[in-house]
């Protein structure tokens, strides 16, 4: 599988935040993609440190385009996405990028909590062009 060092879009990367759960890559028009470490648990205190790094590095009226590229096997809280939304942190676009067998009930509750706004890709490129048009469509209506 690709891993975001990889992709061509790599020049554009406005920073990179390494945490103990996995590392999270920032681009320009609010694209943020994630790597998480081999065997993590993803939970809410997790997902809270990286939402607020992108507060930080983003304005206000970029949305969030998150794509999690599952190079590593981890597991994801299912019902922390329920605490996600309760705190108002709803990106308006997610996708998850490789094998997602065995995910079935974490998509199912994003599914429920963000819907049609889920996507699933087997490959990185097609989600980083999925996102780039999506952060496009986004400059232009705010210009």
């Amino acid at each position: 599988m690709k891993k975001v060092r990889d992709l061509e879009l790599i020049n554009q990367i406005r920073e990179i935040r390494e945490f103990e759960f996995g590392v999270f890559y920032f681009f320009k028009g609010g694209i943020v993609i994630s790597e998480m470490h081999e065997g993590v648990l993803f939970r809410w205190d997790n997902a809270k440190k990286a939402v607020y790094a992108a507060q930080e590095i983003y304005d206000d009226h970029i949305p969030f385009i998150y794509i999690a590229n599952r190079i590593n096997r981890y597991h994801v809280a299912p019902f922390d996405w329920f605490k996600f939304y309760k705190n108002r942190f709803d990106m308006q676009h997610i996708a998850a990028v490789g094998p997602l067998k065995g995910h079935a009930l974490s998509m199912f509750l994003k599914k429920l909590i963000f819907p049609k706004r889920i996507k699933r890709f087997v490959d990185l490129d097609k989600a980083v062009a999925w996102a780039t048009e999506i952060s496009e469509k986004s400059t232009e209506s705010v210009n």
